[in-house]
């Protein structure tokens, strides 16, 4: 059994800043990718930014210089720093993790939390 929670999230102005936690626990052997999706109203679920156990990140362009992931691979966590934050970053921020559950596993399995609100107000 694997759970990922997300901390975080709110409202805020323009140009405002939040930070979104996400810690994953339970039968964990290893973990590939964990970052962040989000879905606003009436649109499809999209990658916002992602890191790589080996460090590599990957941001979607209309977040980059703004949007900061962190992971700490010890505690199974990843944190996105949003900065400079903009009307059209409101949507449903999911945290996403590609966890390998057992030394004997073969595959990876894609696990998310449940999801949490961001609102930026202009």
């Amino acid at each position: 059994q694997v759970h990922v929670v997300e901390s975080g999230g709110g409202l805020v102005q323009a140009g405002g800043s939040l930070r979104l936690s996400c810690a994953a626990s339970g039968s964990i052997f290893s973990i590939n990718g964990m970052g962040w999706y989000r879905q606003a109203p009436g649109k499809q679920r999209e990658l916002v930014a992602i890191m790589l156990s080996d460090g590599r990140t990957n941001y979607v362009d209309s977040v980059k210089g703004r949007f900061t992931v962190s992971r700490d691979n010890a505690k199974n966590t990843v944190t996105l720093q949003m900065n400079s934050l903009k009307p059209e970053d409101t949507a449903v921020y999911y945290c996403y993790a590609a966890i390998r559950t057992s030394s004997s596993a073969t595959n990876m399995y894609q696990y998310w939390g449940q999801g949490t609100q961001v609102t930026v107000s202009s």
